[in-house]
C-alpha cells in the first residue's frame, strides 16, 4: 500500500457544536497539557506508562515529540486541550514497526466522536511513518474506551492481571489491544470514514 501523506495542520473540525483546532503538539502547549491531565479522573491515567500530571514528565514527552521520537496530535479551543492522541514507536530495531497509541479525551467532550477522529488522525500519521502495527492499553473496567477501540477494529491481544494499582491500593487488570495499520486505513477508506471527518 502506498504511504499516505499526513493531513495539513492545523485544521478545524466541528465536534459537538464546537470548533476545535486539530494540530501537532508544541512546547507552547505545556501548561495546557498539565491543566488537561490534572483535570482528568485518576482512573483515566492508570493505563498510561507515565504520569502526565507531573511537569518533568510532560517536559520529557514534549522533548521526545520535538526530537521526532513520538508524535502527538492535540484538539484544542481557546487554549484548552479537549483531547489528544499520541504515537510512541518502539526504540528497539526489531520492534520499530510497532507503536503504542494513547488517546485521552476530556470528560465534557466524550461521546461526541473526538476520540474516533483523533484515532483516525493518528493512523494516517502512523501509515506515513511506516508503522505497521498499533497497540493500545486500558484497564478492563474502562468499558466505554474498550468498546470504542473494538468498534474501530482493535482486538484483544493480552490481559495482564492486577497490572496497575490506583492510589487507594486497588489493583486493576490491564487489557492490551492491537490493530494492523494498513488494515485500519483500508477499512476507513472503504466505509468513507475519512470523508466523514472532512479529509
Amino acid at each position: 500500500m502506498i504511504k499516505e501523506a499526513p493531513h495539513a495542520y492545523p485544521r478545524t473540525v466541528r465536534i459537538g457544536g464546537k470548533n476545535l483546532s486539530v494540530r501537532l503538539v508544541s512546547a507552547d502547549d505545556r501548561a495546557a497539557i498539565l491543566a488537561f491531565a490534572r483535570s482528568l479522573p485518576e482512573h483515566d491515567l492508570l493505563f498510561l506508562p507515565r504520569d502526565i500530571t507531573e511537569e518533568a514528565t510532560v517536559d520529557q514527552w514534549l522533548g521526545e515529540c520535538a526530537a521526532g521520537l513520538g508524535t502527538t496530535i492535540v484538539a484544542e479551543a481557546g487554549g484548552e486541550i479537549a483531547g489528544y492522541a499520541t504515537i510512541r514507536r518502539g526504540e528497539l530495531r526489531w520492534s520499530a514497526h510497532v507503536a503504542e497509541l494513547q488517546v485521552l479525551i476530556a470528560p465534557a467532550t466524550r461521546g461526541k466522536g473526538l476520540g474516533r477522529l483523533l484515532t483516525h488522525e493518528a493512523f494516517t500519521l502512523a501509515l506515513a511513518q511506516g508503522i505497521e502495527k498499533m497497540v493500545a492499553q486500558m484497564t478492563l473496567d474502562q468499558k466505554s474506551a474498550v468498546a470504542t477501540f473494538e468498534g474501530l477494529g482493535f482486538r484483544p491481544e493480552a490481559l495482564l492481571r492486577d497490572h496497575v494499582k490506583d492510589r487507594q491500593g486497588t489493583k486493576h487488570d490491564l487489557l492490551v489491544l492491537s490493530h494492523e495499520v494498513a488494515t485500519f486505513a483500508g477499512r476507513a477508506e472503504g466505509y468513507g470514514v475519512w470523508e466523514a471527518f472532512g479529509r
